[in-house]
């Protein structure tokens, strides 16, 4: 680890890492709790949950093509710009007191779909900042700040919020926004693409028309997928594992009010939890993924996620619901360096962008399809019932990670991709 803190380029990326995830970390907690507040409704949140993904739904098809064409960090840059000053305007509406629930709903849709290119193009900056025998540390200090930066977002919002009000904690964020954005600047000079194998570049040279070339690319990485069982299984796992966790959002808020009756105080608790586990687990994540292999790690991850979830609207004191939320924080924090380390090793550096987001594809349908479901039966029928569903994802990513299949069935990166008119004779 320390090989890759001497690294000027990574340790920037995880500073800037850290930094913004305080920011979105507060904005979600804040915006989630104050459409609670004014319409004491489940639905509403589920509503919220499932407009984010629509703009996702039309823009990560060709997003995992820009990512492979375009500078990556360049790309986070301009995500950090948009996303800040979007932000930014609805924090004037809340000072000025003119803000709306449409405001909010926009502006959580629009900085989704900002998240929906970040997290793909993070990821394969990553990938192509660190050596490839670092894939697990690097990931592992990644993990460590996204957790460090929800861990003092998830406790400092619920303390917070009745102080400085959503207006200022949305102020925060636009700052974490301007410092990321400077830290990435500073990576490296220049433009920076991957370079494509000539074999890629030459079917390339025969396709006229820019949208036949994003379809010809998405094509390719389809291709990929079809040769690649172990990726089509790690990448379901993910999907699962994302989709589960932001529709989570909808539960977290009503469990605190509902049933452990801590108001925004046990919110901030129970983000507290789940981030003090996920950060405690970088200690120990390396090592469990190295000795026990990235499968087994993935698997028991799920698991335990699917099991705390399960268990959560049956806690009824806020010890204890705090206690299974770093338990999720702790499986996430292992489970999620697993399964970025993972793809990493495996897909090459040129069809990463393609791949992460054929996979975030699937997480938004699923996010989108669960959202209200969720919502809707937490509020009319049984937050009880809306915690088994969610648990019920996490476990079919269990599954996923723990289905079998034949060792030459993973196909390494430096393997030759087929080209496209040989698929139908195999």
């Amino acid at each position: 680890m320390r090989s890759l803190l001497q690294k000027r380029s990574l340790r920037l990326v995880f500073l800037a890492n850290v930094v913004s995830m305080i920011g979105s970390g507060m904005n979600s907690a804040a915006v989630i709790w104050y459409i609670l507040q004014a319409t004491h409704s489940e639905v509403a949140l589920g509503t919220l949950v499932v407009l984010q993904t629509i703009p996702s739904m039309l823009l990560l098809p060709f997003g995992g093509v820009v990512i492979d064409r375009e500078d990556r960090r360049r790309l986070i840059m301009l995500l950090d710009v948009v996303r800040g000053l979007l932000i930014l305007a609805v924090a004037v509406l809340v000072f000025r007191n003119q803000v709306q629930l449409w405001h909010l709903y926009l502006m959580s849709v629009l900085v989704s779909a900002g998240f929906w290119m970040f997290w793909p193009t993070i990821s394969a900056l990553l990938q192509e900042l660190t050596p490839e025998s670092e894939y697990v540390n690097a990931n592992t200090f990644i993990m460590a700040g996204v957790q460090g930066g929800w861990l003092i977002a998830g406790a400092a919002v619920g303390f917070l919020y009745n102080h400085i009000g959503l207006g200022g904690i949305l102020l925060i964020d636009v700052l974490t926004y301007v410092a990321s954005f400077l830290c990435y600047s500073a990576v490296r000079k220049g433009r920076h693409v991957i370079e494509k194998p000539p074999e890629l570049i030459a079917e390339l040279a025969h396709v006229d028309g820019v949208f036949a070339r994003f379809v010809h690319e998405i094509r390719q990485s389809v291709r990929y997928l079809r040769q690649n069982r172990y990726v089509v299984l790690v990448g379901t796992s993910w999907s699962l594992f994302i989709g589960a966790m932001l529709t989570q959002n909808v539960v977290t808020a009503p469990l605190s009010e509902r049933i452990l009756h801590a108001g925004a105080y046990g919110y901030g608790w129970l983000n507290a939890g789940w981030g003090i586990g996920a950060f405690i687990s970088v200690a120990y994540t390396a090592n469990i993924v190295q000795k026990y292999g990235v499968r087994r790690s993935i698997a028991v991850s799920m698991f335990l996620l699917a099991a705390s979830i399960y268990l959560a609207p049956f806690s009824h004191w806020l010890a204890i619901g705090v206690v299974l939320y770093a338990i999720c924080g702790s499986a996430r924090g292992v489970g999620g360096v697993a399964l970025n380390s993972s793809l990493m090793e495996v897909v090459p550096k040129h069809f990463m962008g393609r791949v992460q987001n054929t996979f975030g594809l699937a997480a938004v349908g699923l996010q989108l399809t669960l959202g209200l479901v969720v919502g809707a039966v937490a509020h009319r029928y049984s937050l009880t019932a809306a915690f088994a569903i969610i648990g019920s994802l996490y476990f079919l990513a269990f599954l996923s990670s723990a289905w079998p299949f034949r060792s030459h069935e993973c196909r390494l990166k430096h393997k030759r991709v087929l080209p496209l008119n040989n698929i139908a004779t195999r």
